[in-house]
């Protein structure tokens, strides 16, 4: 993952990701773990919302290999939040996302990092190819390619 911290001119893709009063830990601030959280619905409603994926019935689906995080700033329910998402590897079978979170308007993120699904077959939880119309979502955010696998 890169050391520097993104912009929002970045990440091609945006959502709204709201902050909920569970978020909070005892210190008054979501707490860390949460982000992955929001990292897990950006990347899973791009590829529902933009890329036709059935949750329910695809027979192909994502599973999270890696995750990683980078924290820059606080932020608490109630605040509105915003996930920024590109895509920075595109392989045959697994995909490296970038994912900022961003309170509303900010130009950088409070918190950045990497997430990466490979794609499997539902039954056999073995990795398959990326189903083409995931493939031509993913090519849409597609910004970098760090050669990772």
């Amino acid at each position: 993952m890169s050391k520097e911290r993104p912009n929002r001119s970045d990440y091609p893709w945006f959502c709204d990701m709201p902050t909920r009063w569970m978020d909070n830990d005892v210190y008054g601030h979501v707490n860390n773990v949460t982000y992955y959280s929001y990292f897990d619905t950006a990347a899973n409603r791009y590829l529902i919302e933009v890329g036709g994926l059935d949750i329910h019935n695809a027979p192909v689906v994502g599973f999270v290999v890696e995750s990683r995080c980078q924290y820059h700033a606080p932020v608490a329910f109630p605040e509105k939040l915003e996930a920024g998402l590109m895509v920075k590897h595109l392989g045959n079978r697994s995909t490296t996302y970038g994912i900022g979170i961003f309170q509303v308007g900010a130009d950088t993120p409070s918190a950045h990092g990497d997430f990466v699904h490979v794609f499997v077959n539902r039954e056999t939880n073995r990795a398959e190819t990326i189903p083409s119309a995931l493939r031509e979502a993913l090519a849409a955010i597609h910004v970098a390619d760090e050669n990772v696998e």
